[in-house]
């Protein structure tokens, strides 16, 4: 089943398109683009992975060779493993809300109005995607100290243990800045 965020952007991509809205057409194309390329790397992971583990480390050796191959069966469990989720998407909206953001700060210190517009259009585009209510300090707090006693983190030197957990939890659900911050000062205050 496809996520509800990807039938939403395809419909707004041909509403854009009938509105002849350039602005939004090329946003939302942009964040179409950007899915399907995660998805396609994601998939292609997928099937490294699944060779190696079928001990084929060579992919080259394939050729030839189709009792080596994926089954049908394998190649759809893949293929819906790599299908991103809503959640995926927002990480994505969140990444380019944050892009826009550096570029409208650079383009201002550079006296560039005219692309300080244009980064801001697309920004209200991207906002308008993004989850309207993102988690206070001590929300991510509760979710990081839970995350701490499931990985038994006792200070700073955990971070790394602990990040991948909380990010992949609260994608698209806070600002990803605001994360490593909390994170960081609660791990400061352990040790």
């Amino acid at each position: 089943m496809e996520a509800p965020l990807k039938v939403k952007l395809n419909e707004d991509l041909k509403q854009a398109l009938r509105d002849g809205d350039k602005v939004k057409l090329g946003t939302v194309r942009m964040v179409i683009s950007a899915y399907k390329n995660a998805e396609m790397a994601k998939k292609a992971k997928l099937v490294t992975a699944a060779y190696k583990k079928a001990g084929i480390t060579d992919l080259g050796v394939l050729e030839g060779h189709p009792e080596k191959e994926l089954s049908a069966a394998q190649i759809a469990e893949i293929g819906q493993q790599a299908e991103f989720t809503d959640a995926d998407i927002l990480a994505i909206f969140a990444k380019e809300i944050l892009q826009r953001r550096d570029s409208i700060d650079a383009y201002k210190k550079g006296n560039r109005p005219d692309l300080v517009a244009q980064e801001e259009a697309e920004l209200a585009i991207l906002l308008a995607y993004a989850p309207q209510v993102q988690l206070s300090r001590e929300e991510i707090a509760a979710v990081a100290q839970r995350i701490f006693a499931e990985v038994g983190a006792h200070g700073p030197n955990d971070k790394g243990k602990v990040m991948g957990k909380i990010m992949a939890e609260l994608k698209g659900k806070a600002d990803g800045k605001e994360i490593n911050t909390v994170v960081t000062e609660l791990l400061n205050a352990i040790h």
